[in-house]
């Protein structure tokens, strides 16, 4: 008897959708803020899936993780404290604890059972959530960064996106708060959402608006994703005071001997380097 093969379709669009097949559902749970799913599969190993959106792959997570971290850290290298809202798979702890000079972590993510379901089956990304620099804080981030004055020098928002849970994490006043958070020189990056489905792009175009409206500095960069919707995705970069964010002291950064798989110097360089159709999306007014 042929046995049925078990497929997982995301939705992009109306007119355009991405799957895969899959082994085995691993995990299914409804938490009190969303669908959360874990999927082994062939093509992508074990898969994280929260409302039906791919959030991670065991394959290709480290390219989202280390540019969401390690371009804020080589413009800044005496960063000492930092905030990551959202981020419960611990992947941006993780790129975050190979920096000996940062002192503290504090992981503010709204919904416990991902951090519960990531430490279970995804090691890969979860494994330093117990690190003595990192403190858990199972809360809202919006709520969270309210109560903080001049506190971080990094703000890293490594949210959903901009619906359920992560809708807030969008807003001028989110930013507004993170502003007051972050210490003189302190940067914030947060995801920026994809250029190329038009309510992705919709998205990106508020958030830079936003952003753009409460930091002097506001910049952003682009990564290749290959499970990501198009695959084209951008982070935002804002700081509090002026930077050009294509210099940086190169040669410091790598001397650290921080291990990367798709971080280096000149990609930082470059991925602030946006096509024409992206700058003209981010320069669109409201």
């Amino acid at each position: 008897m042929q046995t049925k093969e078990l497929w997982f379709t995301e939705n992009y669009s109306d007119d355009a959708r991405f799957s895969f097949r899959v082994d085995a559902q691993l995990y299914t749970h409804k938490s009190r803020y969303q669908q959360i799913d874990i999927y082994d599969t062939p093509q992508f190993g074990r898969v994280l899936v929260l409302d039906g959106c791919v959030m991670l792959t065991e394959k290709d997570e480290f390219i989202y993780h280390e540019m969401i971290t390690h371009p804020a850290l080589a413009l800044h290298p005496d960063i000492r404290t930092v905030l990551v809202i959202g981020g419960g798979d611990g992947g941006c702890v993780r790129e975050l604890l190979q920096y000996p000079g940062i002192q503290q972590i504090d992981l503010c993510e709204i919904d416990r059972d991902v951090i519960k379901a990531c430490r279970k089956y995804l090691p890969q990304t979860a494994e330093k959530l117990d690190d003595i620099r990192v403190e858990l804080h199972i809360a809202d981030g919006i709520r969270f960064v309210r109560q903080k004055k001049n506190a971080y020098d990094l703000i890293i928002v490594d949210s959903t996106d901009p619906f359920g849970p992560g809708e807030g994490l969008f807003t001028r006043e989110f930013y507004g708060n993170c502003f007051g958070a972050l210490t003189e020189n302190g940067l914030l990056v947060n995801q920026h959402e994809s250029p190329y489905y038009r309510e992705d792009a919709l998205a990106m175009q508020r958030a830079h608006r936003q952003l753009s409206a409460v930091f002097p500095q506001a910049s952003v960069y682009q990564v290749h994703i290959p499970t990501y919707p198009s695959g084209h995705w951008l982070f935002g970069l804002a700081a509090k005071t002026p930077l050009d964010p294509t210099v940086f002291d190169e040669a410091a950064w790598n001397a650290l001997g921080i291990p990367t798989r798709y971080y280096n110097t000149a990609l930082h360089k470059g991925a602030f380097a946006l096509p024409n159709y992206v700058k003209e999306l981010l320069n669109e007014k409201a």
